[in-house]
């Protein structure tokens, strides 16, 4: 009986607390990556919109950089589920099932899914000194070269990492190389980016929201973007060509946003918050800046709970056994 009074009065101030959110106290959306990043722009984009569409909602950005990711979605995991601590993450929370071997949580239990953000298409891009001028003269220099060329990413779990991974793999189920090429990880987008745009580095595979602005000015070379089919509505890269229709079977590749609170945050909260996201979602500003960054806001089923842990779950299944017959693994 004791046991009953406590479990109510538990559950009574739990729901108190629901209707009373989000209160005084700070929404933090926390965000794997350092500032500046593509998907420290999106969070920042998303906590400006979701003030106009939450009432007393007060959003910030906390960056909690390291380990591909997975120390900030370790925080957000072990966090009060209050509704105060949010993860804004990327595809790397379905990679991250395949990279680690042991994780300190489980990406489909330990967090309750609010809805998907965006979706970004990713691009194949070189260094500006490259003696090719389309997909097609760059596959062939690629496999001139095979073994004396480096590839940069973001780091282990960086959405660059796992385009090169499927990328690789894609060119080497088409006709296998003769040589790896080297792969050069860094601390982040920007860095790798500077080695690229320097010539310390040959190529890369990164999000628009990165890419975009860099290929615009010449700073490094464009030679196909990662969607099944051309970005016919993006004004820079519009006659790029996609890997598939270059000969790459079936790859399609976006590095989509996802926003999550930990398990057990209570219902009234998580509808708010689902609530407030999907008003966001269709807030024209949002959608422009978002546009302005190559990205393209979810209008789809995925921005319900629902639907958002449905397409995790089959990214998983396709992410964990590219990333296991390459065998990437970390602790």
């Amino acid at each position: 009986m004791k046991r009953l009074l406590v479990l109510a009065t538990a559950v009574t101030a739990l729901f108190a607390n629901a209707q009373g959110y989000p209160g005084a106290k700070p929404i933090s959306f926390v965000v794997p990556f350092a500032a500046g990043g593509p998907t420290d722009r999106v969070a920042r984009d998303l906590a400006e919109a979701m003030r106009k569409t939450m009432p007393g909602g007060n959003f910030v950005v906390e960056n909690t950089a390291g380990a591909g990711g997975t120390i900030a979605a370790t925080k957000v995991a072990k966090a009060n589920p209050d509704g105060h601590t949010l993860l804004l993450w990327h595809i790397g929370m379905a990679a991250t099932a395949g990279l680690y071997r042991n994780l300190q949580y489980k990406p489909l239990e330990d967090f309750e899914y609010l809805g998907m953000v965006n979706d970004v298409p990713m691009t194949l891009i070189g260094k500006p000194q490259l003696p090719a001028n389309t997909y097609r003269d760059f596959e062939n220099y690629i496999r001139a070269n095979s073994g004396k060329l480096n590839l940069a990413h973001a780091g282990l779990g960086s959405a660059s990492h796992l385009c090169g991974l499927m990328w690789q793999s894609a060119i080497n189920a088409k006709e296998p190389m003769k040589e790896a090429m080297t792969t050069i990880p860094y601390g982040g987008t920007g860095p790798a980016m500077i080695a690229l745009i320097g010539g310390q580095v040959d190529l890369m595979c990164d999000q628009t929201t990165s890419t975009t602005a860099q290929i615009e000015s010449g700073r490094v070379r464009a030679f196909a973007v990662t969607t099944a089919d051309r970005l016919s509505s993006h004004k820079l890269l519009k006659d790029y060509p996609s890997l598939k229709e270059m000969g790459l079977k079936g790859f399609n590749l976006t590095i989509w946003h996802g926003l999550y609170a930990p398990k057990g945050t209570p219902a009234p909260v998580l509808k708010q918050l689902n609530d407030a996201l999907k008003l966001a979602l269709k807030d024209p500003e949002f959608i422009k800046k978002q546009e302005g960054l190559g990205a393209i806001v979810v209008t789809d089923k995925r921005m319900e709970p629902a639907g958002h842990k449905a397409f995790v779950a089959a990214e998983i299944a396709k992410l964990k056994p590219l990333i296991e017959a390459a065998g990437k693994f970390a602790d």
